[in-house]
């Protein structure tokens, strides 16, 4: 089990968090973005910026490879629907996309918007560790976290309609 934060500063303990999170264990602030066959997305639960969407596979695997073809199409389908949202209803002109083989969750993908207050942190993958903190660390407002939900119920709306 591993002890994990979530942006409201809560704790939970779970084997993998991405396995809690598309099987219902664990409600991601917000609620589920958008849900296919395959995929789960939310809000990331553990850093409130505006849009910063997960998109995880619902079966547990590590690498892009393990995906099934009906997996692949919907991986890029759900993707692409969820980036025309964040531009549609959110104004997210940029986002920065990552995912990694190595992590203790299973597949997953970071959506992670640029805003201009990030530009202090840098325009370059370095950027993004420093910015996730700081929002961790300072947008725990109860302004930004409101900022936050409104945004997901937009993109709930937009994606859901």
């Amino acid at each position: 089990m591993r002890k994990i934060t979530l942006s409201n500063g809560k704790s939970v303990e779970v084997e993998c968090l991405s396995c809690a999170l598309t099987s219902g264990l664990i409600e991601p602030d917000g609620g589920v973005v958008i849900e296919t066959e395959y995929f789960h997305a939310h809000q990331d639960v553990a850093y409130p910026i505006k849009g910063l969407i997960i998109l995880a596979s619902k079966r547990h695997i590590k690498c892009f490879d393990e995906l099934n073809e009906e997996e692949r199409l919907d991986y890029i389908y759900i993707l692409t629907k969820i980036r025309q949202a964040q531009r549609a209803v959110l104004g997210i002109e940029f986002v920065y996309y990552f995912y990694n083989e190595d992590t203790s969750h299973h597949f997953h993908t970071w959506m992670v918007p640029r805003y201009e207050w990030m530009d202090k942190f840098g325009r370059s993958v370095e950027s993004v560790r420093p910015v996730l903190l700081h929002s961790r660390n300072n947008l725990n407002s109860e302004e930004n976290v409101k900022e936050v939900l409104f945004a997901i119920e937009k993109l709930t709306k937009e994606l859901n309609s």
